[in-house]
């Protein structure tokens, strides 16, 4: 590439981030970090009336969360800042008074209700070249009249003046060649004096200009003012450092048409958001990955593939490896659908991936909130209780009911497991293995596995009655790892111990659960 690759997410702090936002993100990020280029994150907070409190802390904590690195930004400071819009003002002025110099652009003064009068006098009206000399403009008013109007504090707009017959070519990264005729255009507003910041569309060609931004990654939505944007690199004389864009597919509901909202996550039971977010207004709750129990490695794997693919059948990918084969070429111009639950998947494959200390950081919280004393339990113990049934879970808050009964010994028993497993003769028997099992030096698999199983045979003995048995008394009901992987990490002494618990307290005619 002939230029340094500088892309920029720019999310406005109205609320939290949503998925197909952090989506955006990573797409700028791979791209950027696979180019050796610098990511920029700017807050885009020129809408005064949407700003939400917390908003902006919660955008920049969900993209640490998910490793998606920002090189220049609000906390990270850089050579283009400041990375804030309203922190922007006199930089906007400047720029959009050269507009106005130019003859790019006027003062319009028209009042809400003057412009729904003439909405209702035009069918489709829009102002434009067709009806802006119908309207009160500096364009139809005098220099004098204008000044005074202005001066006066009247409230003023500044217009984006299009003109019209003319074919304004986009070129698209991902969907080629868009031309649009700027008769569709209007003459949007880049100025209003009412809070003296600028809109969404001259902030942005100044702020991408001034910031060196290369490549313009954005979501689809944005695809109809593109055309206006070339228009204005061309009224700034900036044509030739102008991005390039790309124009990214839709996120779809899993089931159904349209747009994923988060009305989908609550139907389908999934979050939309990173992280869980607390409304400051109306004080909702809406669920969060991170807090769901996702890993932040899964989530981005997953996103990843929702409308990019690496040419190959490869799934599993770390952020290097993502880094390493992105390329829009194997992006999808067509919307994707959220396969919500292929993201359970992703995070079953990253928990089995994750070494056991990494796990057990976030298990012992969960077990000591269930009622365990993890104090009492040292790292390489819980590392093994992990291992053993990491592989049967999708999400690590999962692992209080597969791992619990290693920490907390039962009290109680499945009421099912009872009536099926424990018969009024399984007391002499438990009792019979705890004198077999008392006579080996440990019950690792290796060991205890052989002589039990001999056990059984040579007394002719039903293997699923005493295993069975056996399980319940140790786990408190019927699942679980190899028996045996149990024994050997409890220990002899809790084996023993439980199984004698199991025989006092167990009562087929009288179930504890």
């Amino acid at each position: 590439m002939s230029r340094e690759v500088r892309v920029r997410f720019a999310p406005s702090p109205t609320g939290p981030l949503h998925i197909g936002g952090v989506r955006t993100a990573l797409y700028n990020y791979l791209f950027a970090r696979q180019n050796g280029g610098k990511m920029i994150l700017r807050i885009e907070d020129t809408d005064s009336r949407r700003f939400v409190p917390g908003a902006e802390e919660y955008i920049n904590e969900a993209l640490h969360w998910l490793g998606i690195e920002i090189d220049e930004g609000v906390r990270e400071g850089g050579p283009y800042g400041p990375y804030k819009q309203s922190e922007r003002r006199d930089i906007y002025r400047e720029h959009v008074q050269m507009l106005i110099d130019a003859g790019r652009a006027y003062y319009a003064f028209d009042t809400p209700e003057e412009l729904d009068a003439k909405r209702a006098e035009v069918s489709n009206f829009q102002y434009d070249a067709s009806t802006r000399g119908q309207m009160r403009n500096s364009l139809t008013m005098s220099a004098d009249e204008v000044k005074a109007l202005i001066d006066g504090g009247t409230p003023w707009v500044v217009r984006f003046k299009i003109e019209p017959g003319r074919d304004v070519e986009v070129n698209d990264l991902l969907r080629g060649r868009v031309v649009i005729k700027s008769d569709i255009l209007d003459d949007k507003v880049l100025y209003k004096s009412s809070d003296d910041l600028p809109t969404y569309h001259l902030a942005n060609i100044v702020d991408d200009h001034l910031m060196k931004v290369s490549h313009v990654i954005r979501g689809e939505e944005w695809l109809p003012s593109a055309p206006l944007h070339v228009l204005l690199y061309e009224a700034f004389g900036w044509s030739d450092t102008a991005p390039e864009f790309v124009h990214l597919p839709l996120l779809l509901k899993p089931d159904g048409k349209g747009k994923l909202s988060k009305r989908d996550g609550d139907r389908l039971g999934f979050p939309v958001f990173p992280l869980e977010w607390h409304d400051p207004s109306s004080g909702d709750i809406s669920s969060g990955y991170r807090e769901s129990g996702y890993l932040p490695q899964a989530v981005v794997n997953f996103l990843a593939l929702l409308g990019w693919n690496p040419g190959d059948d490869t799934e599993v990918m770390s952020m290097q490896d993502l880094i390493d084969k992105f390329s829009f070429a194997h992006c999808s111009r067509s919307g994707a659908k959220f396969a919500f639950e292929k993201g359970k998947w992703f995070n079953h494959i990253y928990i089995e991936q994750t070494d056991d200390a990494t796990l057990a950081a976030l298990f012992k919280p969960l077990m000591q909130a269930a009622g365990a004393d993890m104090s009492r339990y040292d790292d390489a113990y819980i590392c093994r209780a992990i291992a053993s049934v990491k592989s049967r879970v999708n999400f690590v808050k999962e692992l209080v009911d597969q791992a619990g009964f290693y920490f907390i010994a039962p009290t109680t028993y499945s009421a099912k497991d009872i009536k099926k497993r424990w018969s009024a003769e399984t007391p002499a028997l438990m009792l019979r293995l705890c004198e077999i099992l008392e006579g080996l030096p440990q019950l690792s698999a290796e060991v205890a596995e052989p002589v039990v199983m001999e056990w059984i045979k040579s007394n002719d003995l039903h293997m699923g009655n005493v295993m069975n048995a056996f399980r319940l008394a140790l786990v408190g009901e019927c699942k679980g790892p190899h028996i045996f992987e149990i024994t050997d990490i409890i220990g002899k002494d809790e084996t023993l111990r439980r199984l004698h618990a199991a025989v006092d307290n167990i009562k087929p005619d009288e179930p504890t659960v």
